[in-house]
């Protein structure tokens, strides 16, 4: 039960920042999974703002952590090159406190908003 509050406050913090979308069935989910696509960046460059705020995550399934294609389960649902590539993958585990969901959501809008001022697609720019 704590593993899926601190998911669906992840999710919930996640889904406030601007063309951010949930990948996956809203409820249907592992409690510890989350994965989710911001739109017009991309991953690469924010697995490694991320890495550099102590915050580990993926762009794509456990399994291909070490490729920098776009996840293929992602592309099979449906989503666009650019979307998928723009996926972000957090996991939860028993050792995770609420502390840490708010540290992610307190850092994450800040890289998504100096990310996309770098990014040409950006239609806000």
């Amino acid at each position: 039960a704590k593993l899926r509050a601190l998911r669906d406050k992840l999710i919930k913090g996640l889904l406030s920042i601007a063309d951010t979308r949930l990948n996956g069935h809203p409820e249907k989910r592992l409690p510890g999974n989350v994965n989710v696509s911001i739109q017009y960046i991309e991953g690469e460059s924010l697995l490694l703002s991320l890495d550099l705020k102590g915050i580990a995550a993926s762009s794509g399934s456990a399994c291909t952590s070490g490729s920098l294609d776009p996840s293929h389960v992602l592309m099979a649902m449906g989503l666009d090159h650019q979307t998928a590539h723009g996926s972000l993958r957090l996991t939860l585990g028993r050792d995770n406190t609420e502390e840490d969901v708010d540290y992610v959501l307190e850092v994450l809008p800040g890289i998504v908003e100096r990310l996309r001022s770098m990014s040409s697609v950006y239609p806000g720019k």
